[in-house]
């Protein structure tokens, strides 16, 4: 066996991200990782690279323990990793690039001329022929990523990890590095492929593990395993003990969701390379979810409908006609609220009270030079504080100091506060405790109950199940189901992410 992993954990203040956890990697083999968000994939890399110090376990390459302090003593060891963002340097030469650290030399000085033979030299192997003194910036994604390979490769050329390198190709880019890809398998290197797109895992690897919080779940040979049961595993869900009971209209009206007419319209909305062309309705006081697996098109979907990504092409209009949501601004002067996936990144702002959080949408849109009255601000506070129940001793509490959830309400009581129509909303539970996440689930269910229209997205079935008028679902960049009323189950959504004979209607 070329690698070998017994027993790894490593954790963390309040978490435990690997729990003895076991992985192997045979020399000639391209072996999938997979897992949703917090399977471990990430610290398991990290141990492995010398990012992280493991907590326990053993690291074997060729049967020898190792232990990689560094990353640079894990290449010196054999160990190579490329990323989804190619972490060379785009202002260099394609031959710097390639060389950087270890050029050749004569008397002391970079022998320019034997650096660009090497590099052009280094390149051939991977059938690719480029000019290696223009700027790697110059050059497609697709073509910086096999210069990282290369790089990687020459410095390691024992085990190479690829972390989600075609998320920013497209198809034509993607084959040409699975050509790179299956070249380094014959030659005898054994990779590791991390991915979230099931039709490039199966078309491309050998074996799959599936990581699910932390545990290795299983191992096995891609071409034995069936893509139904790969869901299963990654969600912790089997297909029998799914919820079927769905009733249509939870979204507040008793019109079923295809009859009501559409508050608003999408019409081929898409971006290259990001996410493929889609049409979506939404009709007032109706939820549309958003199904499939980490990677799929989600938060892709919603940052598009809210102008965070600008689109290549689409329309979007209300019942008066085109609308603006070119970008976020655009987006909320037209009545559009986003609560992001990355709460603590994206949606709070930590050293700010939760009364100036509340109020900072509002403030936003009337302008800073209209500043809102501080007895309004305080009205507006505490009004959404009991209405929402957050927890807290106090309005001018630093949100920072908040649990999850209640920092979620705080995000959730900025936009309400702007009265939006559409309420785009983002795994609105995830990481938050069993009783905020019943309290959010009430709270979409009385939004839609005043009216106003929702899109949901959710990793956790049984939740799109419980609150969806309509689940879209997606796989591979692409909407490929429209599932609604009886059809909406935690069997047909499952099957829909794994099933290519399944498309949208």
């Amino acid at each position: 066996m070329l690698l070998s992993i017994t027993s790894l954990s490593k954790s963390f203040p309040g978490t435990r991200a690997l729990d003895a956890v076991n992985f192997d990697l045979r020399a000639g083999e391209v072996h999938a990782l997979l897992g949703e968000n917090g399977a471990g994939k990430s610290t398991l890399i990290k141990c492995l690279t010398g990012a992280y110090r493991r907590d326990a376990g053993v690291i074997a390459l060729n049967g020898t323990p190792i232990d990689p302090q560094s990353t640079v003593e894990a290449q010196d060891l054999g160990i190579g990793t490329v990323y989804q963002e190619v972490n060379l340097l785009p202002n260099l030469t394609v031959a710097q690039n390639l060389l950087f650290g270890r050029e050749p030399r004569r008397l002391g000085l970079i022998n320019t001329r034997a650096m660009r033979a090497e590099a052009r030299a280094m390149l051939q192997r991977y059938g690719l022929d480029i000019d290696v003194d223009r700027d790697l910036g110059s050059y497609s994604v697709a073509i910086q990523q096999i210069v990282a390979i290369a790089r990687a490769v020459a410095l390691s050329g024992k085990v190479l990890i690829l972390d989600e390198p075609t998320a920013s190709l497209d198809a034509r880019e993607v084959q040409m590095a699975f050509e790179v890809v299956r070249g380094l398998r014959a030659q005898g290197l054994g990779i590791v492929f991390v991915s979230h797109f099931l039709d490039q895992v199966f078309e491309l690897s050998d074996r799959i593990t599936v990581l699910r919080n932390g545990r290795h779940i299983v191992t096995a040979d891609t071409a034995a395993l069936d893509r139904v049961r790969l869901i299963e595993h990654m969600l912790g869900r089997a297909l029998e003990d799914a919820v079927t009971g769905h009733g249509p209209g939870h979204g507040g009206g008793s019109a079923r969701p295809g009859e009501r007419p559409p508050m608003l319209s999408f019409r081929g909305m898409g971006r290259r390379g990001v996410i493929e062309p889609f049409d979506l309705s939404v009709a007032q006081g109706e939820v549309v979810g958003l199904a499939g697996l980490l990677g799929s098109g989600r938060t892709e979907t919603a940052e598009l409908l809210f102008g965070v990504r600008s689109a290549h092409g689409g329309t979007a209009q209300d019942r008066a006609g085109p609308i603006d949501i070119s970008n976020p601004r655009a987006a909320i002067a037209t009545g559009f609220g986003f609560a992001p996936e990355d709460r603590k990144t994206d949606g709070i702002v930590a050293d700010l009270s939760i009364r100036e959080n509340i109020v900072l949408g509002l403030q936003a849109r009337r302008g800073w030079m209209r500043p809102i009255p501080r007895g309004e601000q305080n009205r507006l506070a505490d009004d959404y504080i009991r209405r929402l129940d957050i927890r807290t001793s106090g309005r001018e509490k630093r949100i920072g100091e908040l649990s999850g959830g209640n920092q979620q309400k705080v995000i959730l009581a900025r936009w309400l506060a702007m009265n939006p129509r559409f309420l785009i909303l983002d795994e609105p539970t995830r990481g938050i405790d069993v009783g905020a996440h019943a309290e959010i689930l009430r709270l979409i269910r009385e939004l839609v109950g005043s009216g106003m229209s929702l899109l949901v997205i959710s990793s956790e079935i049984d939740e799109l199940i419980a609150v969806s008028d309509r689940v879209i679902v997606l796989r591979d960049r692409q909407h490929v189901a429209e599932l609604e009323g009886e059809r909406i189950s935690g069997e047909t959504i499952m099957r829909a992410i794994a099933d290519t004979t399944e498309r949208r209607i």
